[in-house]
């Protein structure tokens, strides 16, 4: 592919047949980041500009800030960045859908949009691609979020290493770039599945993990501890194939402190509910997201 011409300023209007069949296609999820698209475009483009052709599709999970009135603006000066607005806030996984299904690339770089992320590092994961990994995992060497985040986080790393079989350390990171032939099998389940990264890799895609960046959020998180513990419940009913069993067994085994038993009662309920959620999701043939506008 024809090697691109930098353009001049940052208002130049940038032609659209430049940006046809692009080998990268960077995944931008973002929800009321207006404060941040501007730099991690201009970011973004500074370490991609001259390269094979490429183009960043921001997904505006339903953001009330005007997030997507500042894609508007990008996307009028440079066509190859492109924008989905989703009608509410679905969540990150879903809009990474959103996204993916819409990507042009034949690799497929995701993350998210608070800048926690480094754009500088989009090559890195490129390169590990094409070598020959089917994914190039982000590892987030020195993270810095509270243990309140950061505990949780090692606790469902742990488990789904356990049941997916995939030894890496980092499942969390939505920095990672995938080989289009890694994604496409499994669009039909990304969105339902709250990690993408593991979905992917549990069908048998070849991973590295590639040393990332990581910066404070601008803000605070939206991942609250029950937030988290309700991540655990997906772990467990979309990677653990039996897990209702086991729990039983271990019940009729243990069951010597009372309050131990109702509190893994509890968990088994709370299990149960989000087994009837899925169900119930794939019964009534609900979308997982519906689209507002669209540029590009």
């Amino acid at each position: 592919m024809a090697q691109r011409e930098a353009f001049e300023t940052p208002l130049e209007t940038i032609d659209p047949e430049a940006t046809a069949t692009p080998s990268l296609s960077v995944v931008v999820t973002a929800y009321n980041e207006a404060q941040n698209v501007d730099e991690l475009y201009r970011r973004a483009v500074a370490v991609l500009e001259g390269g094979d052709g490429f183009e960043l599709l921001f997904v505006d999970d339903g953001s009330t800030d005007g997030t997507f009135a500042k894609l508007e603006q990008l996307h009028a000066r440079d066509h190859r960045v492109r924008a989905v607005r989703l009608k509410r806030n679905f969540g990150q996984h879903p809009a990474m859908h959103a996204g993916l299904s819409r990507a042009r690339g034949e690799i497929l770089v995701t993350m998210d949009g608070d800048l926690q992320n480094s754009p500088e590092d989009i090559p890195r994961l490129v390169a590990a691609v094409e070598a020959g990994s089917d994914v190039a995992s982000g590892r987030r060497g020195a993270r810095h979020d509270s243990w309140g985040r950061t505990l949780p986080s090692r606790l469902i790393n742990g488990m789904l290493r356990r049941f997916t079989g995939v030894a890496i350390s980092d499942f969390g990171c939505a920095f990672n770039a995938y080989h289009r032939s890694a994604v496409e099998p499994m669009l039909g389940s990304i969105g339902k599945q709250k990690f993408t990264k593991a979905l992917i890799l549990s069908g048998g895609a070849s991973v590295v993990e590639v040393d990332v960046s990581h910066a404070a959020r601008r803000g605070a998180s939206r991942y609250s501890p029950f937030r988290l513990t309700r991540l655990a419940l997906h772990v467990l009913a979309g990677f653990w194939p039996q897990p209702i069993q086991w729990i039983g067994m271990i019940l009729g085994f243990g069951g010597v402190a009372v309050l131990f038993v109702l509190g893994i009662q509890g968990f088994i309920l709370a299990l149960v509910g989000e087994y009837l959620a899925r169900i119930q999701r794939d019964v009534e043939g609900r979308p997982i997201y519906t689209v507002e506008r669209e540029l590009g």
